[in-house]
């Protein structure tokens, strides 16, 4: 980057708010993606809209690539700045603005964690159900780039569901406003959605209204281990066939239960095949003939043990040693490459079969855990990107896990976006015209393409076992 357009970005926030040493851009230069790594050339941090649109104006007048990253949980690639330039953080852009009961709505600078939304409005006994796994560490604007997901998202839905309104720095440095707190509004496009999962590519989000609900009255944990994948499988079909509609249904199969266990020491039975973790909320007499009727689904389809959480603390562990099964993981193998393959819920027995199979063909370890109850799984290879040979065996099985996922008419992304990582596979999903459709509105809204290059639109057929240098 050029002295002088540097001097132009430290002008705006201040030179302790930009860091340029190799170190620093070392530590920037990465997320939570396996074996992707790209320089950029300064990070800096803003204050307020006004500063971010200065920064903005100033790239686009130069064409200098802007990358808005939250925390660095992303597990696509999504944040790693592959051609260099500025990457804009939001850690002084943290402060929730305003908790509107009336309107049921919480307005937030991107910066704001998750979780800390959540303590937040259950104080006034509302509640924000989207809670994706990195909830304790991920950022608001992270979690709407991505269009997270979550534990809750099978009754409750994504992080979409719950956007109300946003206010965006376009790639020109205008501020267009979106949504609002309206019950109804279908004035035009659906702007708000489309930014919504953009993953950073059409602009940068600087305030965000979040729809709230109040909170449910009750809730019960079901802790339920089989002694086969299938069982668990079919149980959470026949779940979902039943009409119960459970706050979250979670499945992990004994690879991810061992190491959950060795990391956590919860008392997990390390002695099965697969474990079903079922939450259900909401009126305490409807959550109580929930939970007895998928018991009895349970013990019907196999189950080998059961276990109720008798505390509140009790059920909370249990929800956090599914929370934690990738760091839990990490700890295995040099390296971890988790993903995001999702089929319709009926065909989730298929896919977990289908996992298992494609480990014994391409002779890899993969541990599988995720949100059965939607469909969504997170098939996980424990391997060591140091191996050129096995991580060509793992690209291959990453490959027919995706192709399998949308022969049964899934996706190869539920909740983790495509990021640079997963844009090889993304036609396959969309189809040509869907591509097309995408490029087409990326293009209309910056021409520059300076906002996040390369990611969602696959440059090349390399995947994962490329490593980029800034």
């Amino acid at each position: 980057m050029d002295a002088h357009i540097k001097e132009q970005l430290i002008a705006i926030t201040g030179s302790a708010h930009v860091r340029t040493t190799v170190a620093q851009k070392l530590a920037y230069s990465y997320d939570a993606t396996a074996n992707f790594q790209a320089l950029p050339d300064l990070i800096i941090s803003p204050a307020s809209i006004n500063e971010i649109q200065a920064i903005v104006k100033v790239c686009a007048e130069h064409n200098v690539p802007i990358i808005s990253r939250g925390s660095g949980t992303n597990l696509a690639a999504g944040t790693t700045p592959t051609a260099g330039g500025v990457v804009l953080l939001f850690n002084r852009m943290n402060n929730i603005l305003e908790l509107d009961t009336e309107n049921l709505t919480l307005t937030v600078q991107p910066g704001v964690i998750t979780q800390e939304i959540n303590e937040y409005v259950a104080d006034a006994g509302l509640f924000y159900p989207p809670d994706p796994s990195s909830m304790s560490v991920s950022t608001i604007g992270g979690n709407v780039s991505e269009n997270s997901g979550g534990l809750r998202g099978l009754k409750y839905g994504v992080t979409r569901d719950y956007v109300k309104a946003l206010k965006i720095v376009l790639p020109n440095g205008e501020l267009l406003t979106t949504g609002g707190k309206l019950a109804k509004d279908v004035a035009g496009y659906d702007l708000t959605s489309l930014f919504v999962g953009a993953e950073g590519t059409l602009g940068i989000v600087v305030e965000i209204t979040l729809s709230l609900i109040p909170a449910p009255e009750s809730k019960k944990t079901l802790l339920v281990s089989y002694d086969t994948l299938e069982k668990a499988a079919l149980t959470v079909s026949s779940i979902i066939a039943a009409k119960i509609v459970p706050a979250a249904l979670e499945f992990m199969d004994k690879g991810t239960i061992e190491a959950v266990e060795e990391f956590m020491k919860i008392g997990l039975p390390t002695n099965c095949e697969a474990m079903l973790l079922i939450e259900q909320d909401g009126d305490p007499a409807v959550v109580e003939k929930d939970m007895e009727l998928v018991h009895k689904l349970c013990m019907e389809h196999g189950a080998t043990s059961t276990q109720m959480a008798q505390s509140v603390e009790e059920a909370a562990n249990l929800s956090v040693a599914r929370r934690v099964a990738l760091s839990a993981l990490a700890r295995k193998r040099p390296s971890t490459i988790l993903e995001d393959a999702t089929v319709p819920r009926s065909e989730i027995a298929k896919m977990v079969k289908a996992v298992q199979e494609i480990a014994q063909k391409y002779d890899l370890l993969i541990c599988t855990f995720g949100h059965a109850g939607d469909g969504n799984l997170h098939p996980t290879i424990l391997t060591d990107v140091r191996d050129e040979e096995e991580m060509a065996r793992v690209e291959m099985a990453f490959a027919e896990i995706f192709h399998y996922a949308i022969q049964l008419g899934g996706t190869i992304t539920g909740e983790h976006g495509v990021g640079e990582m997963k844009a090889p596979y993304l036609e396959w999903k969309i189809g040509k015209a869907g591509i097309d459709v995408m490029k087409r509105l990326k293009q209309a809204i910056d021409p520059f393409n300076i906002m996040n290059p390369n990611k969602i639109f696959a440059k090349s057929t390399k995947k994962r076992v490329v490593v980029h240098h800034g």
